[in-house]
């Protein structure tokens, strides 16, 4: 069932499937939509009652003006569940909505059982990252956000699984179409401003179940990056897609959800 509902204030486009005994929650990454799921929401319906949604800034969701802080789209994501009468659930966010996911944990911890990164970090942008972010603002805002699109999503594959995934790389490129340029601005400055929160993590690893996924091609977090979040993170659960790149769960989309089934059955 799709639908639209007002959270936090603006409208928000829902996907929720419903039935299941354990909820999960996915938060789509950056320039994507909810439909990033559609195909890997199929494996895990069978098992969970899935809700997705279009993020602040993202599809056919509204925006804050100027910023759409990893805090604010938390709370649209608490009243979400709120309107779909979900008291707690598991939460799996994808690179941008892992940074959401993560807000979500700390500032509600009542609401969730367990935290999922998917291709996703705990780290804080760098001050090269943050430039690079300005510059795409500056892109955006002279009407580039398509160019942007078509450049920066097949990075986000090993460039093994390009040809094998065209029509999905080109649907998600086309739905960029629906973003409204403004709102993905407010989403890069949300993601500049997002806080660190490794110390958050280290503090709930052992007592809150937590599962990183990364693949071992991924152009954004490099293996040798992974490699040293494995050393210091080590109360985390931390799981590697072989030949895959930023989006793990599109290119081996079973083996993921067989590696995130097995997280969200252990910790019911």
């Amino acid at each position: 069932m799709e639908f639209f509902a007002i959270s936090n204030d603006i409208p928000v486009f829902i996907s929720d499937t419903q039935k299941g005994d354990e909820t999960l929650v996915l938060l789509h990454g950056y320039l994507e939509t909810h439909y990033i799921f559609s195909e890997f929401t199929e494996l895990l319906e069978k098992r969970y009652r899935v809700i997705s949604i279009d993020l602040p800034g993202h599809g056919l969701s509204g925006s804050n003006d100027d910023v759409n802080s990893m805090e604010f789209a938390a709370a649209v994501v608490v009243e979400v569940m709120d309107k779909c009468k979900v008291e707690r659930a598991f939460i799996a966010g994808h690179s941008m909505g892992g940074y959401v996911a993560q807000a979500c944990m700390e500032l509600y911890p009542q609401r969730f059982k367990g935290l999922v990164l998917l291709n996703s970090v705990p780290f804080p942008d760098s001050e090269e990252k943050k430039a690079d972010r300005e510059r795409e603002i500056s892109l955006i805002q002279s009407s580039m956000l398509g160019r942007i699109a078509e450049i920066s999503i097949p990075r986000m594959y090993d460039s093994e699984n390009l040809r094998n995934l065209d029509e999905k790389i080109q649907e998600t490129i086309e739905l960029c179409e629906t973003h409204d340029p403004k709102g993905i601005a407010a989403s890069l400055r949300g993601m500049m401003q997002r806080k660190d929160y490794s110390s958050f993590i280290k503090g709930i690893a052992g007592k809150t179940p937590t599962l990183f996924i990364y693949g071992d091609k991924d152009k954004f977090n490099p293996i040798e990056r992974v490699n040293a979040i494995i050393d210091e993170f080590k109360g985390v659960e931390i799981k590697i897609i072989p030949d895959t790149g930023h989006n793990s769960f599109i290119e081996k989309p079973q083996e993921t959800a067989d590696v995130l089934c097995s997280f969200i059955d252990a910790n019911k």
